[in-house]
């Protein structure tokens, strides 16, 4: 009898099988997407990736989509302004990173978002600000929290990242390293608002008429919810009864936001992050937007900003876990998106965008509405609402 030898035992077919069945089942179980393949934002293949793309956000939350009509437009024309801003920077061949900063600066001077100009009240009565800002092609990031005299934060926070050696300032060490740039400075009174000023009173007096027991400060309660970048002081729409309309009015704001995220012809990634915070914010609250991974981020693979509840959003490390999604399980954007939105968050939570480096946009939330807009170099123009 002829002695057996091993290599005549690895190559028998039941052994053959019974291998192969065994690598199957220890392979990691991705999709079939190549990591090449190039998607449109729906998910479905496209040949050639867009030379540049961009996306931009003013806040989740809800809107009725009985809001009146002069607001909506209000609302709608800043966004596009905004989107031709970003737009025309990347078609002229300018950076991702020049884009994103300069979307976010333009809504940050726009006294209906809740950023800059248009920064809610902490419950202090003071406006404290946070951005961040990251390139994902360097990796690198910059963040400030709590500022309140630096006019444009996401322009300080791009400093933070090309001009010190460390990642996130906050308060006054972001101030006092500001002291040392060449931004803008105002003085704090430049962020008041009447409207948002009177957003905080009517959130306070609800705070104090809430009963004993109430557990809304550990949850963000009353001043926790509404319209996203909404004028509180706005008249209530007509077609809702007084009742329903003082009840959103007081609210507060946990949705208030601007971001922008960007794919410039170079094929690098860029994602921009601002916001006022939240009406009757205490004791040195910083919610998601300057957490890098939380509620912004960039790679080389998928720029992300979010806008929402800051701490489910934190949380679940959400950009980040997009970003991860999308990389490692060879999921479109939009099926990365679907992940996050609906799966690992709970309806009400948070809205995103994101572009990946195929140009493909994503825009997404499960708060009923989202500001937003995208503009790429194929000619998609989109504004919306809901």
């Amino acid at each position: 009898m002829k002695p057996l030898h091993s290599h005549s035992i690895l190559t028998s077919p039941p052994t053959l099988l019974f291998l192969t069945l065994l690598l199957m089942l220890l392979s990691p179980q991705v999709s079939n997407a190549d990591p090449g393949d190039v998607y449109s934002a729906d998910g479905t293949k496209s040949d050639t990736p867009k030379e540049w793309a961009i996306a931009l956000h003013g806040g989740a939350g809800y809107v009725s989509p009985d809001m009146p009509e002069a607001r909506r437009v209000a609302y709608e024309e800043a966004l596009q302004e905004a989107l031709a801003i970003g737009s025309e920077i990347l078609e002229e061949g300018g950076s991702s990173l020049d884009a994103v900063e300069a979307t976010v600066r333009f809504l940050e001077d726009h006294e209906l978002f809740n950023a800059g100009k248009g920064a809610v009240f902490t419950a202090e009565g003071r406006n404290e600000l946070d951005a961040a800002i990251m390139d994902g092609h360097t990796m690198q990031a910059g963040a400030v929290t709590g500022v309140t005299t630096v006019k444009n934060p996401v322009t300080l926070a791009r400093r933070v990242m090309t001009d010190s050696r460390h990642v996130f300032f906050s308060g006054d060490g972001a101030e006092a390293f500001a002291d040392g740039t060449d931004v803008e400075r105002v003085d704090p009174s430049y962020f008041y608002t009447e409207s948002r000023f009177e957003a905080l009173r009517r959130v306070q007096e609800a705070e104090r008429d809430s009963s004993p027991g109430d557990d809304s400060d550990e949850k963000g309660g009353s001043g926790a919810e509404v319209e996203p970048g909404a004028e509180p002081g706005a008249e209530p729409d007509a077609s809702h009864d007084s009742q329903e309309s003082s009840n959103e009015s007081i609210r507060g704001w946990k949705y208030g936001t601007v971001g922008a995220v960007a794919k410039d012809r170079e094929g690098r990634l860029a994602s921009a992050t601002s916001t006022g915070g939240m009406t009757n914010k205490r004791f040195g609250r910083v919610g998601d937007v300057p957490i890098i991974g939380s509620g912004t981020y960039a790679n080389k693979d998928v720029a992300v900003s979010a806008t929402g509840w800051g701490e489910k959003i934190m949380l679940h490390v959400s950009a980040h876990t997009l970003a991860s999604h999308y990389r490692f399980t060879g999921a479109s954007l939009q099926e990365s998106m679907d992940y996050l939105v609906d799966e690992v968050l709970e309806p009400g939570d948070a809205g995103f965008i994101a572009v990946d480096r195929t140009g493909a946009v994503s825009m997404k939330t499960n708060t009923g509405s989202m500001f937003r807009a995208a503009a790429d170099s194929e000619g998609l123009r989109e504004v919306a609402i809901w």
